[in-house]
């Protein structure tokens, strides 16, 4: 469906067609068996830090920029997502509107970190670990 290492525009080439929230980093599709995910280094501030941490895995920092990060919305979308049928595709930021596909990946686990919120406050970050899908 969508090839690894193209670039696509998150307007255009994916809410347009598929829907989703165009303004959180965890799209989840009404109509469309699809989660995306959105990676970028803006907001690492506030501990949103993605990235690869080995050859096979990835770490994805849930969404919530207040108090502590909890299992509803988009965090909630990543981790039921085989429950809820749905597919998680990972986009990495490339240029402004455009995103690099990085594959289909599956919730593999999760941990909780501490961190600070958008008020500066002490928190509880979700970071999950998913591994690309076979």
């Amino acid at each position: 469906m969508f090839k690894k290492n193209a670039v696509y525009n998150r307007r255009k080439d994916l809410h347009e067609p598929y829907g989703g929230n165009q303004q959180s980093g965890i799209a989840s599709c009404g109509s469309h068996p699809f989660v995306f995910l959105f990676s970028s280094a803006a907001g690492e501030e506030f501990g949103y830090k993605d990235g690869w941490i080995s050859d096979d895995e990835f770490v994805y920092t849930g969404e919530g920029q207040r108090g502590n990060m909890e299992f509803v919305r988009g965090n909630r979308a990543i981790k039921d997502h085989v429950i809820n049928g749905k597919q998680l595709h990972l986009f990495e930021h490339y240029k402004m509107g455009d995103y690099k596909y990085l594959g289909e990946f599956q919730y593999n686990s999760f941990e909780y970190q501490n961190g600070k919120d958008a008020n500066g406050r002490d928190r509880q970050i979700i970071r999950f670990h998913l591994k690309p899908a076979k």
